[in-house]
């Protein structure tokens, strides 16, 4: 009984031209883009061992948690808060030393009560909870101002705090009418730019 061999395949035979080309990702050869592929890797995936060049110093790659808290710390809203509060500091501050250097003793000679130590406290509560409130105002309104231009303008300089502080003058100073809004957004802007300047350059 005599076995079937396979033929030997024939040099001068030309490949078929039906037949599948093999085509890599990197290389028409198989092998070599198999190779390719094992060092390479799937180019569509995420990469979590990106490789960056260290020019400046160690480079450091912010997680998602760190993105959403730093764009919560740069919102408005968080800036306009932080500036409600350190404006309310401040005014409390400054109305409890106005208060307290220019108190409202009663004069004995002139037969009026003298004040108790409770009701001085009471009066330098209020002056300190009204200049407080007065700041914290300002201070939330300015910074509010402020985010909002520097947002729609896409610019970072000093006439952000020109714009902020002449909206903000002219707001508070519109209680007292029309001219006094001028002036104080004339004034506040003025005093703005200075702060601005000096805060820039300083």
């Amino acid at each position: 009984m005599s076995t079937l061999l396979p033929k030997p395949p024939n040099p001068d035979d030309k490949p078929n031209a039906d037949a599948p080309k093999s085509t890599g990702v990197f290389f028409p050869n198989a092998d070599l883009d198999e190779i390719a592929k094992h060092f390479i890797g799937n180019n569509t995936r995420f990469r979590e061992n990106i490789i960056i060049p260290k020019m400046y110093g160690a480079v450091q790659i912010k997680t998602n948690e760190e993105k959403l808290v730093e764009a919560a710390f740069e919102s408005c809203a968080f800036k306009s808060l932080m500036s409600c509060v350190l404006g309310y500091g401040l005014g409390a501050a400054i109305g409890l030393f106005s208060s307290s250097v220019n108190p409202n003793i009663a004069d004995p000679l002139a037969g009026e009560k003298q004040q108790t130590a409770r009701e001085i406290f009471r009066e330098m509560r209020q002056a300190t909870h009204s200049y407080g409130k007065n700041f914290a105002v300002i201070g939330a309104v300015f910074a509010a101002v402020e985010c909002v231009i520097e947002s729609k303008r896409g610019v970072s300089d000093w006439k952000n705090g020109t714009y902020a502080g002449a909206v903000t003058g002219g707001l508070i100073g519109l209680r007292a009418g029309v001219k006094a809004g001028i002036f104080g957004a004339a004034g506040f802007a003025a005093f703005s730019t200075v702060i601005d300047y000096y805060m820039r350059h300083r």
